[in-house]
């Protein structure tokens, strides 16, 4: 699975040819979530509020970036690096 960006013990990954809906994966030590890029809701798993609101904060910023790379792995292609959260 890609590491897309990490930040703060954060990391967020994605897989090629995922299903729907457009997400992204997050893990921060031993909690893990899947996180839709359209409304930014968690579809499975759990983080920490503080974590949820720093990957949210992250996402907000980058979520072009997100559905870009969501349609490459669907398409089998590179997924691209994003900045992380400074």
């Amino acid at each position: 699975m890609p590491k897309v960006s990490s930040f703060y013990g954060i990391i967020i990954m994605m897989f090629f040819k995922e299903h729907n809906p457009p997400h992204f994966h997050v893990k921060y030590g031993e909690f893990k979530a899947q996180i839709r890029i359209s409304d930014l809701g968690i579809i499975e798993g759990k983080l920490p509020a503080r974590t949820l609101g720093l990957v949210v904060e992250w996402a907000s910023i980058h979520k072009e970036e997100l559905m870009n790379n969501w349609n490459r792995a669907r398409n089998n292609e590179k997924i691209l690096d994003i900045e992380p959260l400074l």
